[in-house]
């Protein structure tokens, strides 16, 4: 907790206040996190403050608070011209990238817990950079991000997460999920230059060549890769309880009923649609069961115990 708290000190997070008597007062917690390896062995633990943005009131504490998200088909469409002509494609990551966005609007934090200024013990934090669990953090830090790589960079009118950049015949993609990046260019010479300048705006870490990126493993052989999620697909097998199952050869069993009334209605039916999401996740590299899931996503606002069975039927397929 003390590195992240000295963290959020160096990075003149907020400064502290009196206590404004009519302006809203948002609370904060620690949440603590095992952050693991590929294999699944501790990497590290973490400590982070999360700011309790349930309590934040609309067009006070916030205002807009979209922020676009890249899609599998575009990470896929940038990756397939390194492949065929031989690219480097490099990852980046973004330390404590929330943190790094500017507010404009005006923010009362609780001082966080167990940091209680002992020279102002009833003083208050007004933010001036964002914070995890803002409603506005995740637009905050892009729009903080997106104006640095506007400098150069094109964004891409398709996916507003994708920018380019060209010099000459030369050409350097870099597309960017919250704070994991991936960059790819047609030489390494000239991403060097672009990762250092990134450096110094946002300190980050160079991961090196892509091998995992949202959950997806990624293995490059000459001419070609290969993208895997046996990971993810192990984590839910285990969740659901199917991890001694047998494989079946049909995502949907043509003997199954699955007309809307058919079955009892679930008592809680956040499980279902938790299930569908994650297989959604997964046809990412399983674009086999898509249909299948497609099928079983029809019943996601009234899901019966009949649609959850063919919805746990897709898992060991």
């Amino acid at each position: 907790m003390t590195e992240e708290y000295n963290a959020l000190i160096h990075n003149r997070t907020w400064s502290l206040v009196l206590s404004p008597p009519s302006h809203n007062l948002i609370g904060c917690k620690w949440i603590f996190k095992t952050k693991l390896h590929l294999d699944g062995s501790i990497e590290r633990y973490k400590a982070r403050l999360v700011a309790q943005g349930f309590k934040q009131l609309s067009s006070i504490d916030y205002d807009q608070t979209f922020s676009p998200v890249t899609k599998p088909t575009i990470i896929r469409l940038i990756l397939s011209p390194a492949i065929s002509d031989n690219w480097p494609i490099r990852q980046l990551d973004i330390k404590n990238a929330f943190l790094n966005g500017h507010l404009a609007e005006t923010v009362y934090l609780k001082q966080p817990p167990g940091f209680i200024h002992p020279n102002f013990p009833n003083h208050v934090c007004r933010l001036h950079k964002s914070l995890y669990g803002l409603k506005q953090a995740p637009r905050s830090w892009f729009e903080t991000f997106s104006s640095f790589f506007l400098r150069g960079f094109v964004q891409s009118k398709v996916d507003s997460s994708l920018f380019n950049f060209r010099s000459g015949t030369s050409l350097v993609y870099l597309l960017v999920y919250v704070d994991d990046i991936i960059i790819i260019g047609s030489s390494s010479d000239l991403i060097a230059p672009i990762v250092s300048r990134l450096n110094t705006i946002f300190p980050l870490t160079d991961l090196g060549p892509l091998t995992y990126f949202l959950g997806t493993q990624v293995h490059r052989s000459s001419g070609s890769l290969f993208l895997s999620q046996n990971k993810y697909t192990r984590d839910l097998l285990h969740k659901y309880g199917f991890s001694q199952c047998s494989a079946v050869s049909m995502t949907i069993s043509p003997w199954t009923d699955s007309s809307p009334s058919a079955g009892e209605h679930l008592t809680n039916p956040s499980e279902f649609r938790q299930l569908i999401d994650a297989l959604q996740y997964l046809c990412i590299t399983r674009p086999d069961i898509t249909f299948a899931v497609n099928q079983a996503f029809q019943f996601i606002h009234a899901p019966t115990s009949v649609h959850m069975t063919t919805a746990k039927r897709i898992l060991p397929s």
